[in-house]
Parts: C-alpha cells; structure tokens; sequence
C-alpha cells in the first residue's frame, strides 16, 4: 500500500507539536517556557526537513498555537496575559517559518545538484560511447534514450541526412524552441505536445541528421535540460563526421 508522503508530512506538522506539548506540560512549573518553546522549534525543524512548505507552515503554527495552550499563562486556554510570552509566541512561529523557507531551499538545490549529476552523467556515457568507437547505430540509439530522459520524451528517433521534413518544431542551438506558423515560448510551455520537436546534429557546419523527439504527457525541460540535450547532440554529429571523414580517406 502507497503512502502519501505528503499527507504523512501535513498529519505530523499538525500532531506532533500537540503531542510534545502534552509530554512536557507536566513539567511546565520547573520548565522555563523558552525551553519548552525550544523543544517545539526542534519538532518544526524535523517537520520541515522533508522540504515541504505546506507542512513545514502548518507544524510553525501548530507549535505556537500548542506552546500558548501549554505554556503560557492562563494555561490550557488560547489566550495570552503576558507580554513576554507573546513575544515568545510570536518568535516561535517566526522561526518555524524561517525554518520551512530554508529547508525548501535545501532540498531544492539538492534535488537541482542530483539532476546536474545525472545530466552530466548521460554526456559522460555519451561521449564514452564515441570514445569506444561505437557504430553510429548504437550511438544514436544510446543519445536518443538519454534525451528521452533528459526532455521527459515519449518517443526520440534519428534520422540521417534529413531536417524541416514534416515541418517539425524545432529545438535550436540556443535552447530554444521554435515552431511553425507561431511563436513559442519553452520556458513557460514546455515541448509541443501535438507535433514531434526534431534537433539537428550538426557539425562544421554540415548536417549529420536529426533527433525526432516527441515530448511525453506533461514535458517541460529546463533551458539547463534542453542545452544538456544540445551538447548531446553536438557529441553524436562529431562522432557521425569523424566517421565520414574516416571512410573518404
């Protein structure tokens, strides 16, 4: 059975500030309340490092809501008397905020360096492949499942010798995408959805061929994604003249 990690994470913002709260109210008459207050920031901070905001948010209101019923004075009510602890309060919900904001950060540029690593890793594999001397079948083919990672494709093909037929989109060399008869914006759209996208390999100046590609439901590569796209390519024409050149001699 799949469990929502999202659900998971809302359901403990909301009830694990309350029930660290009740363990330690017992022991609010010795308990300075900023220690109490402490205590909850630490359950923000476990909430929030699973790099939701929802759940990060909830778990800072929860723990100040908690903190006031519990700690603070008339206790087990939601009012507050004392100057000193609203301000309490109201930093405890401050830095659970704060808190939330920098672990979304965190897990974001985590999960952008783990994407840049394998980027990196299918150009490796790509030019390891003409390094070996791959023959220009298993190179392409090899290029054409890493773009399909890399752009989200349900499809990606190539073809030798042949570009502009079927009037395609087109994925330029400045990671751009273009397309016949209007204009297009990659960055907000994505990859058409209802004609294939083709990319040249090119090199020198002379046409090696292209990359079919027809983008997969919901395909929306990063500019970073369609340059890495791009310097694939880039690999397979290289390779693909080098060969020409190779067989004229």
């Amino acid at each position: 059975m799949s469990i929502d990690r999202d659900l998971v994470t809302l359901c403990a913002g909301l009830a694990v500030p309350l029930a660290v709260g009740a363990v330690l109210a017992p022991f609010r008459a010795t308990l300075p309340a900023v220690d109490a207050a402490l205590c909850l920031v630490l359950v923000v901070v476990a909430v929030a490092a699973g790099g939701k905001r929802a759940g990060g948010y909830l778990a800072a209101v929860s723990a100040a809501a908690w903190f006031d019923f519990f700690f603070t004075t008339p206790y087990d009510q939601f009012v507050i008397d004392n100057r000193d602890e609203i301000e309490t309060t109201v930093l405890l919900l401050a830095i659970g905020i704060a808190v939330t904001e920098i672990a979304v950060w965190g897990r974001r540029q985590h999960l952008a360096a783990s994407r840049r690593a394998g980027y990196l890793d299918g150009v490796r594999a790509a030019a390891q492949a003409v390094a070996a001397g791959d023959s220009p079948a298993a190179l392409t083919e090899r290029v054409s499942q890493e773009l399909s990672t890399v752009l989200s494709l349900r499809a990606c093909r190539f073809q030798a010798g042949m570009a502009g037929i079927g009037e395609p989109a087109r994925l330029q060399q400045d990671g751009q995408v273009t397309v016949p008869r209007r204009s297009w914006d990659a960055d907000r759209d994505g990859l058409p959805q209802n004609i294939d996208t083709e990319l040249l390999a090119e090199s020198g100046g002379l046409l090696q061929g292209r990359f079919l590609m027809r983008a997969g439901p919901g395909s929306h590569p990063t500019r970073e994604q369609r340059l890495v796209a791009i310097a694939l390519a880039d690999q397979v024409a290289a390779a693909l003249a080098g060969t020409h050149r190779a067989g004229q001699l």
